[in-house]
C-alpha cells in the first residue's frame, strides 16, 4: 500500500500536548491528531490501557529531528 515510500514515524515537537506521541501518529498515518487524542483518551477509560500504551510509546518512538534552516 505504501511502496515506495521512505516514511519515519517520530513523536511530533510542532503538534504536541503531552510528549507528541498523537501529533506523530497523526502526521504518519496523515489524520487528524485529534482523533487519535479521542482514541486514546477512549481506551484510558475503557480499557485502562491506554495510559501504559502511551508511555510506551513515549520511550520507543523517537524525537522528530529538528530542521536545520541555512
Amino acid at each position: 500500500m505504501f511502496a515506495g515510500m521512505n516514511r519515519k514515524l517520530y513523536r511530533s515537537r510542532n503538534d504536541q500536548r503531552i510528549a507528541g506521541v498523537c501529533g506523530g501518529l497523526g502526521e504518519y498515518f496523515g489524520i487528524d491528531p485529534t482523533i487519535i487524542r479521542l482514541g486514546w483518551l477512549i481506551s484510558v477509560f475503557c480499557a485502562g490501557g491506554g495510559i501504559i500504551a502511551y508511555i510506551i510509546a513515549m520511550f520507543i518512538i523517537p524525537l522528530e529531528p529538528r530542521q536545520i534552516h541555512y
